[in-house]
C-alpha cells in the first residue's frame, strides 16, 4: 500500500454546489504540505463521499445479499466487467485484479481518511468544536462501516507519509475505536453547545446544523456497535436498548443525504436516472416474494401483501405490468420469466427514460439514508427479544414497521402508480394483521429480521448483509424450528463460486489496487493472499 496522502477535498467535484475559483498555483503554494482548508470547505464532498460510495459498492454487494440481481446470467453476459462482476457476487465470489467492491475502502481511507483529521485538527485549533464533534462522528461511522464489510483494518499505522507498508489490526480493536470516536464526537458536541451559523451553512446537506440530530446519529453508530455483536459472550443486550433509546426516534431525524439533483454527476443520486449506473440490476425474486407473501407454505409471512411494495419495487411490462416478480440469484431474467414478467429497471423503464419517472432511492434528488429510526427500532426488538422482554420488543418491532411506512409516505412518496397510494390508514390496517403483528408472547426473531430487511432494502444493503452473516444465512429460529431469514437460499453447488470451497462469503476483500499491489505481505499475516479469504468469518460472527 502507497503511503496515504492529504487530498483536498474541496478541489474535487464532490464540493457539489460551489465552483472553485482560484488557480491551482495560487491553492498549492507547497505541493510537499497540505494546505490548510477551511473545515467549511472540507465538510461536504466528504459527506456526499459517505453517501455516494456507499451505493457505489452496494451494486455488487446488493447481489451477495440477495437484495438485487443481475438481469444477466454469468455465461451469456456481455463483454461488460462490471455485469460479470456483479453475476460473481451473486454466486459469493470476488474478481481478482479490479477495483470493484472498492470504493468504502476507497472513502475511508482516501476520501475522508486524512481530510477529516485535517479538519478536526484546524477546527480545534479555532475553537470550532461542532466540526470537530462531526468529524469524530463521520470518523466513527466510517471506521465501523469499513470493517463490517472488510473485516481487519489499518488502524494504528493509518495515514502514516514516511512507510510504503502497513500493518492490520483485528477486528475488536476497530470497534474499541469506534466506541472511543463516538465518546469523542459526544463530548465535543456538547463542548459546543448550538451549531455556528458556519457550520449550519456547510452541513445544508446532511443535518443542516442540528447538533442534537447529530448527537443521535453517533448513538445510532453506538447501537450498530453494540448489536452485531450478539454471537458473542459479552454481547450485551441492555447495553443495544441504551443506545437505541437515545437515537433517532424519527424519519425527520434519519441520517440521510440530501442529493439536489442538477446539470453534473456530484448533485445526483448515485443511483438515479442521470447518472444511469444500475442499469443492469433488477430486483431479487427473495424480497419480492418476501412482500407479496409468496414464499411458501409455513413462510414467515404467508399470503400477507404488503402495500410498501408499490413505494420500493418494480413491475413486469404489458400484461404483467400490475405483477411484481423478481430475479433468481445467477439465474438472469430469462430464467422462469415471460417476457413480460421480467422486472423493468429500477427508473420503472426498459431503458433509460428522458426524465425522471422513477421512485423510491433512485431518483435524482432522493434522500440516501446512512441510517434510519425504523432500523434502530428494528435493533432494539431483537435485544429486548434476546433479553426475554417481549412485550418491549413488540412494541418496538411494531414501531419499526410505523416508521418504515413514514419513512415512504414523508420522503419518497412520489411517482406512485394510481390505486396503489398508502395512507396512515393504509399503514395502521397492515399493522393491524395477526400475521405482521402477532401477541407478544407469538413474536419470533424471524418476523423481526425479515421485516427488518424489508425496511433496510436497497439502501442498508451492508446492514442487511451483517444481519444475515450474524445468523450464518441459514440459522435456525427456535421458536419456529425454521430458518431465521425463511427461504433466504444461499448459492448451491456450481451457483457458488468455486474458489469457495463449498464455503459462503463473510467479507468484501481489501481495495486491489493498493492492498494486493502494495499491501500483500501484510494482508497474508490474516489471510488475504488465501483464495478463499473471502470467506474467511468475520470476528463479529464468531462467538
Amino acid at each position: 500500500m502507497k503511503a496515504i496522502q492529504y487530498i483536498t477535498l474541496a478541489m474535487l467535484t464532490g464540493a457539489i454546489i460551489t465552483s472553485c475559483t482560484k488557480k491551482l498555483d495560487e491553492v498549492y503554494q507547497n505541493p510537499n504540505a497540505p494546505v490548510r482548508v477551511k473545515p467549511s470547505e472540507l465538510l461536504p464532498p466528504m459527506q456526499y463521499q459517505m453517501a455516494m460510495n456507499l451505493e457505489e459498492d452496494f451494486m455488487y454487494l446488493g447481489a451477495t445479499a440477495q437484495v438485487f440481481a443481475c438481469r444477466y446470467t454469468f455465461n451469456n453476459v456481455p463483454a461488460v466487467t462490471r455485469d460479470r462482476t456483479i453475476t460473481r457476487h451473486e454466486m459469493m465470489g470476488w474478481f481478482p485484479g479490479i477495483d470493484n467492491s472498492a470504493a468504502i475502502w476507497r472513502m475511508h481511507y482516501f476520501n475522508l481518511g486524512a481530510n477529516l483529521n485535517k479538519m478536526i485538527e484546524w477546527a480545534a485549533e479555532d475553537g470550532q468544536w461542532d466540526y470537530v464533534a462531526a468529524g469524530y462522528a463521520m470518523q466513527a461511522w466510517s471506521w465501523l462501516t469499513t470493517t463490517d464489510y472488510h473485516g481487519e483494518l489499518i488502524l494504528t499505522e493509518a495515514f502514516r507519509t514516511d512507510q510504503l507498508a502497513f500493518k492490520y489490526d483485528p477486528q475488536d480493536k476497530i470497534y474499541d475505536h469506534v466506541r472511543n470516536l463516538c465518546r469523542l464526537a459526544l463530548e465535543n458536541f456538547d463542548k459546543a453547545g448550538t451549531a455556528s451559523q458556519d457550520f449550519t451553512a456547510a452541513d445544508q446537506w446532511f443535518y443542516q446544523g442540528n447538533l442534537n440530530k447529530w448527537r443521535k446519529f453517533v448513538y445510532g453508530v453506538l447501537a450498530r456497535s453494540y448489536n452485531h455483536l450478539s454471537n458473542k459472550s459479552a454481547y450485551k443486550a441492555d447495553s443495544v436498548i441504551f443506545y437505541c433509546d437515545k437515537a433517532m426516534q424519527t424519519p425527520d431525524e434519519d441520517a440521510t443525504y440530501k442529493y439536489v439533483g442538477g446539470p453534473i454527476n456530484a448533485q445526483n443520486n448515485y443511483w438515479g436516472r442521470f447518472r444511469a449506473n444500475n442499469t443492469t440490476l433488477r430486483q431479487s425474486k427473495y424480497i419480492v416474494d418476501l412482500m407479496k407473501g409468496t414464499q411458501g407454505v409455513g413462510s414467515t409471512f404467508e399470503g400477507v401483501d404488503d402495500p410498501r411494495r408499490w413505494y420500493m419495487l418494480c413491475t413486469g411490462t404489458g400484461v404483467d405490468v400490475n405483477n411484481m416478480y423478481g430475479i433468481e440469484p445467477t439465474k438472469g431474467e430469462t430464467f422462469n420469466l415471460s417476457a413480460t414478467q421480467r422486472p423493468v429497471n429500477f427508473w420503472g423503464s426498459t431503458v433509460v427514460p428522458g426524465v425522471d419517472t422513477a421512485r423510491f432511492i433512485f431518483r435524482d434528488n432522493s434522500e440516501f439514508p446512512l441510517m434510519t429510526s425504523s432500523e434502530i427500532q428494528f435493533m432494539k426488538a431483537e435485544a429486548a427479544y434476546r433479553k426475554g422482554d417481549k412485550p418491549t420488543a413488540l412494541a418496538a418491532y411494531r414501531q419499526g414497521i410505523s416508521q418504515h411506512f413514514d419513512m415512504l409516505l414523508s420522503k419518497y412518496n412520489v411517482n406512485i402508480r394510481a390505486g396503489r397510494t398508502m395512507t396512515t390508514a393504509t399503514r395502521d390496517a397492515f399493522l393491524a394483521l395477526p400475521q405482521v403483528v402477532p401477541s407478544a408472547a407469538n413474536l419470533t426473531m424471524s418476523q423481526i429480521m425479515q421485516q427488518k430487511f424489508i425496511a433496510l432494502w436497497g439502501y442498508g444493503v451492508l446492514e442487511a448483509w451483517t444481519d444475515l452473516r450474524r445468523f450464518h444465512y441459514t440459522d435456525i429460529d427456535p421458536a419456529t424450528g425454521k430458518q431465521v431469514f425463511y427461504a433466504f437460499t444461499p448459492p448451491q453447488g456450481t451457483d457458488l463460486w468455486p474458489d469457495n470451497g463449498g464455503k459462503y462469503s463473510y467479507r468484501v476483500r481489501p481495495r486491489h489496487n493498493s492492498e494486493y499491489v502494495w499491501n500483500i505481505a501484510e494482508l497474508a499475516v490474516y489471510g488475504g493472499d488465501k483464495i478463499d479469504y473471502h470467506c474467511k468469518e468475520m470476528w463479529f460472527s464468531l462467538p
